[in-house]
């Protein structure tokens, strides 16, 4: 699958070239820049990260697992303390509570290396679309597409004011 890399010097056109081909169905965007611009971001960023499910997940499954190991543990070592229940809720939030943020910050960080796809790549492989003077003062617009699309998003990015617009095989 072949893709198209537009040049750009400004923030301001790549965001609107970015904005046209999501708006056309183009959805695989990749923009090099040297540093970061809130109109990129608003952009490129639409949808929020899947990494809160994750963190969802392990909290509850922490909460979970802290209640009931408790609960499990008062049972099979039963303890009669002035004739109070075995298994009382109220000492077991603690230990509730921590699990959630233990189990919660672990699968975070598994969702971050899943989600964010790391590691990335194999060690040594080099991005053809990437360019050194993507690093120091020009912006970088890389767009995945069929070979039937090339044209349309060739003449899309010349349209928006690109220095230069190139064929990069992926």
């Amino acid at each position: 699958m072949p893709s198209i890399r537009g040049v750009y010097d400004f923030p301001g056109p790549v965001a609107e070239a970015a904005t046209k081909l999501k708006d056309r169905g183009f959805n695989d965007l990749e923009i090099y820049a040297p540093s970061a611009f809130p109109e990129l971001d608003d952009v490129i960023d639409d949808k929020p990260s899947g990494v809160r499910r994750w963190t969802l997940i392990g909290g509850l499954l922490g909460v979970v697992c802290g209640y009931s190991m408790t609960i499990w543990m008062s049972f099979d070592w039963p303890t009669m303390i002035g004739g109070k229940p075995f298994a009382s809720i109220p000492p077991y939030t603690v230990i509730g509570f921590e699990l959630t943020i233990l189990f919660g910050g672990i699968a975070t960080l598994l969702g971050l290396l899943v989600v964010g796809g790391l590691p990335y790549g194999k060690f040594g492989e080099v991005d053809n679309a990437y360019s050194p003077r993507f690093s120091a003062e020009e912006i970088g617009l890389v767009v995945s597409c069929s070979e039937r699309d090339v044209a349309e998003v060739d003449a899309l990015l010349r349209a928006t004011a690109a220095k230069e617009v190139d064929l990069v095989e992926a």
